[in-house]
């Protein structure tokens, strides 16, 4: 345990400090497709009796108009959040007929790219932007490959933690500064450590053959559906993924909030000729927000992000340059099909314990070659996580997997034994505990569990999948929700569809003016500026 880590446990676990750790907050966002009974994707509009898609806070579509998107109020205790998840789902599926939820992170068996909808938020100058910022990424990506869902998991500590912090250890700076340099800290021991997190929790390690559409694979073929690799805990966070060459080097590591920043002002503003080729506009329709390596600041491709809450119509580095990193978002765990709501609580106490120690520990500055090599490290443990005897690289000197896994999990147990403390339970030692089976044996982690489930529906993904996100609908069914409950959720969906009619109806202007105004809001040399100015940090050129 680093020296640093053992002074910060020491100073929180204190009656006047540990209240703090409880007074963070915790989110969920839970992507899955809607499909039919016989697990095709369902082409049906989002159901107005979920609401509006774009102003209802809790239940709202992704890239598709397939594909929901469940998100949750930030809770300080995750169980809370767990269990208004939950409440969604129950909600969700009183209106949702004879359709289900696809209770995976890799598709079902998709129509022809042309059928799968892009998402539709009405005719507002707001609505209308986030549905051309998606028919751009349709043509940068492929329709396909924005049908894969995910867990993104919403984490904060407590404004007066960061302070208590700076205090003790004298740092200068603002508090603003101060606690978004504590988060970038913290982002960047999870590069260095959340190969740990596919090990223990991937859980796509097959998928459709037709997933691919014909494309050039390396995967071995399980069935006559089914690909796969044996070793393989989550295909979807491999190069199968939502990644593109454009992308490759975008965001170097980064050392500052402000790198960070300067990196996707670049990149909102860099042309890509590729993109340019297909235009901005086809026959007076808006195809793509722009012809720049990203449309928006969103489209970079990351396992975790420094996240601050947006304002209507501002965008996402505008917010963190203005008011500083608010929260991280974690974007990297797969859904668990063996979990009713994709996650379960064990599995969320372990986040918490390991992005509490994440946060806490020693975070030396990091580098190119170590990018790389926290790179590998994630990409090998994707792929191959469950071989035996797999080694990773931590500054340049080989270690297996096993061994240094033990070794970070030897590191967060005081971590876990601190939020125990806080709390009056063993929730976070319990499941330490789990997590230190899952390393000894593999055949224990969601991938392999998948992979047994998979081979006994006949080697055939859809098979399971199709019986697994069956089973879980029918349970959902059984259990719909209180009076109370579905009056709530229906007020709300009724409150967005009114809140929606209002901004299509009072919004003036043309839609051409008002994507011009847009893009010209690219966080540039002006942000940069007067981030620098208000932190006290020295501007960087873009």
């Amino acid at each position: 345990m680093s020296n640093l880590l053992k002074q910060r446990l020491a100073l929180l676990d204190t009656d006047a400090h540990r209240p703090l750790l409880a007074q963070g907050l915790r989110g969920i966002e839970r992507e899955t497709l809607r499909v039919h009974a016989d697990g095709k994707l369902a082409l049906t509009p989002h159901a107005t009796a979920l609401g509006s898609a774009l102003t209802n806070p809790q239940i709202t579509t992704d890239y598709s108009e397939s594909l929901l998107e469940f998100i949750t109020p930030a809770e300080p205790d995750i169980a809370i959040a767990l269990e208004e998840l939950d409440n969604i789902h129950r909600f969700a599926y009183t209106v949702l007929g004879d359709e289900m939820l696809w209770h995976q992170s890799m598709p079902c068996i998709l129509p022809e790219e042309k059928d799968i909808p892009i998402a539709w938020y009405g005719k507002s100058h707001i609505g209308m932007i986030k549905h051309v910022y998606r028919r751009g990424l349709a043509l940068r990506y492929g329709k396909s490959m924005q049908c894969i869902a995910g867990i993104h998991y919403n984490y904060s500590l407590s404004e007066n933690l960061w302070k208590v912090l700076q205090q003790a250890e004298n740092t200068s700076g603002g508090a603003m500064h101060v606690q978004s340099e504590n988060y970038i800290a913290l982002i960047r021991n999870f590069h260095r450590y959340s190969w740990l997190l596919m090990y223990l929790f991937g859980a796509s390690p097959a998928l459709s053959t037709a997933f691919l559409r014909g494309r050039p694979h390396q995967l071995d073929t399980l069935s006559e559906d089914t690909l796969y690799l044996p070793y393989a805990t989550s295909l979807r966070m491999s190069d199968l993924g939502y990644q593109n060459n454009a992308q490759a080097g975008l965001v170097p590591p980064y050392n500052t909030l402000l790198e960070y920043m300067r990196s996707l002002s670049l990149a909102v503003r860099q042309p890509y000729p590729e993109y340019e080729k297909l235009g901005m506009q086809r026959d007076g329709e808006w195809v793509q927000i722009n012809t720049s390596v990203l449309q928006i600041e969103n489209e970079f491709y990351a396992t975790i992000r420094p996240k601050r809450v947006i304002r209507i119509g501002e965008r996402p580095v505008e917010a963190l340059c203005a008011r500083g990193v608010q929260y991280i978002e974690v974007r990297c765990m797969d859904v668990n099909p063996f979990d009713p709501l994709g996650i379960s609580l064990e599995t969320s106490r372990f986040l918490d314990a390991f992005l509490l120690f994440c946060a806490l520990d020693d975070s030396p500055l990091t580098n190119q070659a170590e990018g790389d090599e926290n790179s590998e490290n994630f990409a090998l443990t994707v792929k191959q996580g469950r071989r035996h005897g797999l080694m990773l690289s931590r500054h340049g000197t080989a270690v297996s997997l096993q061994d240094w896994g033990n070794e970070l999990l030897d590191k967060i147990a005081p971590v876990a034994a601190l939020l125990d403390a806080q709390r009056g339970d063993d929730s976070h030692g319990k499941t330490m505990a789990t997590q230190r089976e899952k390393l000894l044996n593999p055949a224990l982690t969601p991938s392999a569990k998948v992979m047994d489930a998979i081979k006994a529906a006949d080697g055939s993904y859809t098979k399971f999948a199709l019986q697994q996100s069956q089973l879980l609908a029918n349970a959902f069914r059984a259990h719909p929700p209180s009076a109370e409950q579905q009056a709530y959720y229906t007020k709300m969906a009724e409150q967005s569809l009114a809140e929606q009619a209002r901004m299509e109806s009072t919004q003036t202007g043309s839609f051409d003016q008002f994507i011009a105004d847009y893009r010209s809001r690219t966080s540039s040399e002006i942000c940069c500026e007067s981030f620098a100015n208000a932190t006290g940090t020295q501007s960087v050129s873009v």
